[in-house]
């Protein structure tokens, strides 16, 4: 009893201590985006005149070209001040013509600026916005399109967070991103996502920020203390094996993707003040789609962070006025404090996730017609692991509900709870105190 007694108070007080280092860190990095250095970014990009797809790429003052140069640029700079610690690239990409969106052959270009963990380097968290705008036309590449919300707030943000982490050190790697072609199909995430799947990128969530700086909604509400997260419900990339067990042993809602935004939603609540997620359980708008979702399409956990209550009047709109209605993505739509706070939710989450153990590995699962729920998984050799936490919910619930430490383990034995009524999933701890992803099970546990 005196040794079990000793054992509880080395973790807990190990665990007390842990979190409190990963939370100062979490806590700081809350308060560190600038509203200031975004405004000057969203503005910077708006000036580019457009940057559509297909737009000039020659000039150094107006189009595509002379805004995805800058980006890179700034991302130098930031990899000047943090003394080389970001790898800023172009990842360069023809998309021949096609008979819809690319009149012309085109290059698609994507700006990269990887941060690389110090433990962890081929695994990623990944941040992204859209560096390319449009009008009402899609295919219209020489007017004005300022793309001041849609998506110069998500590119800005991006920049920015790269700007913040950018001065710690991560076990894992995180990657900054500008994607192109997005108004066109979704291209610059296509490329980024098929190139991750040539080359075996571990990729442990993937944040989409696109339009995170208005908060007049065209429903009328106005409201600046909320947000949503778009995330789909399971991999599309499920074999017909796991597709047959979910059926009977449950996940529909659980997928990866699903895990990533409850994950959002709780480091929200716990970081940041007066702000909320708002869980979305789609892959992104009806009917729309976003660059998470190439990402998606190869099997990768991907998720979009967007404002709340959209104003269709602003995007992809020419600029003018109509029978008193003012059209167009212009810089009066955008609230920088407003995207600040967004930007840092995805901070917080990048800086978490690359602060984690990796998440349980082949997670299984049984208690079938018995007094008890039982959960194993792989053995870890992570230096950086302190043990694990368990989850369960109701499974009426949208979100995880209880949750217990359980040390150093790789099975767990829930006494006494009927397998049937609840969902589970365990989550690894490190000795930071950051938590993975909640990892769910799809597979029984072998009667061997």
């Amino acid at each position: 009893m005196k040794n079990y007694l000793f054992y509880l108070l080395v973790v807990l007080g190990t665990s007390v201590v842990a979190q409190s280092k990963v939370s100062k860190m979490l806590y700081e990095i809350a308060e560190a985006p600038s509203a200031e250095r975004i405004e000057k970014d969203i503005n910077k990009l708006v000036d580019f005149g457009t940057r559509h797809t297909l737009s000039d790429t020659v000039s150094e003052t107006r189009g595509i070209g002379a805004a995805r140069r800058w980006i890179k640029g700034e991302f130098d700079k930031i990899s000047e001040a943090c003394e080389g610690c970001l790898d800023v690239q172009f990842q360069s990409t023809l998309e021949p013509k096609n008979d819809r969106r690319i009149v012309k052959d085109t290059y698609i270009v994507n700006v990269l600026a990887i941060q690389r963990g110090t433990t962890y380097p081929n695994s990623y968290v990944i941040m992204s916005g859209d560096i390319d705008s449009r009008v009402s036309d899609p295919n219209n590449f020489t007017d004005d399109a300022p793309g001041a919300n849609d998506n110069a707030s998500g590119m800005a943000g991006t920049i920015e967070a790269a700007r913040v982490l950018s001065k710690y050190q991560f076990p894992v790697s995180i990657i900054y991103v500008g994607l192109s072609g997005e108004e066109q199909g979704l291209f610059g995430g296509k490329h980024l996502a098929q190139k991750a799947k040539k080359e075996g990128w571990d990729i442990i969530g993937v944040i989409n920020n696109d339009m995170i700086g208005n908060y007049h909604g065209i429903d009328g509400v106005i409201d600046n203390t909320t947000f949503r997260v778009f995330s789909e419900a399971i991999s599309m990339n499920l074999t017909e094996k796991e597709r047959s067990a979910m059926r009977f042993y449950g996940g529909e809602v659980d997928g990866p993707s699903r895990q990533l935004a409850r994950y959002i939603d709780k480091i929200t609540d716990a970081y940041m003040t007066n702000l909320d997620a708002i869980m979305i359980y789609r892959l992104d708008r009806f009917g729309r789609g976003g660059h998470h979702r190439p990402f998606n399409d190869e099997g990768f956990t991907g998720v979009r962070i967007m404002e709340t209550h959209e104003n269709y009047n602003r995007q992809h709109q020419d600029i003018r006025e109509e029978n008193g209605i003012s059209y167009g993505d212009v810089i009066s739509g955008v609230d920088f404090d407003y995207t600040a706070k967004l930007t840092a939710v995805n901070a917080l989450t990048l800086a978490s996730l690359a602060s984690a153990p990796e998440a349980p590995k082949n997670l299984s699962i049984g208690g079938a017609v018995e007094a008890s729920a039982k959960l194993q998984w792989d053995k870890s050799d992570d230096k950086g692991l302190i043990g694990y936490k368990v989850y369960w919910r109701k499974t009426t619930s949208a979100q995880w509900e209880f949750s217990r430490f359980i040390g150093k383990t790789n099975d767990y034995t829930f006494e006494n709870l009927v397998i049937d009524n609840y969902l589970f999933g365990v989550a690894s701890v490190g000795e930071n105190g950051a938590e993975s992803l909640i990892a769910f099970p799809y597979q029984l546990i072998s009667k061997n």
